[in-house]
């Protein structure tokens, strides 16, 4: 690859700043482990899986369709 290709310095630039980082990755890493944190939080307690509730095995893909519809229909 040629070094003077845009996408080569592009990435050159982001990994020499990541590589030269001191207090950045400690923060970086505790934005990454509040983020898994809020979204495994969010994944587990408010988005049950309505699926696995509400349709039969196998048969989710007529569930989501007749929904769609009836959805749509209703005013």
């Amino acid at each position: 690859m040629k070094k003077t290709n845009f996408l080569y310095r592009a990435y050159d630039l982001y990994a020499d700043g990541f590589r030269h980082m001191t207090l950045g990755r400690t923060l970086w890493a505790i934005i990454l482990l509040k983020l898994v944190i809020i979204f495994l939080v969010l994944k587990l307690f408010f988005f049950p899986n309505y699926l696995k509730q509400h349709a039969a095995e196998g048969e989710e893909d007529n569930f989501v369709a007749n929904e769609m519809i009836d959805r749509a229909n209703s005013p």
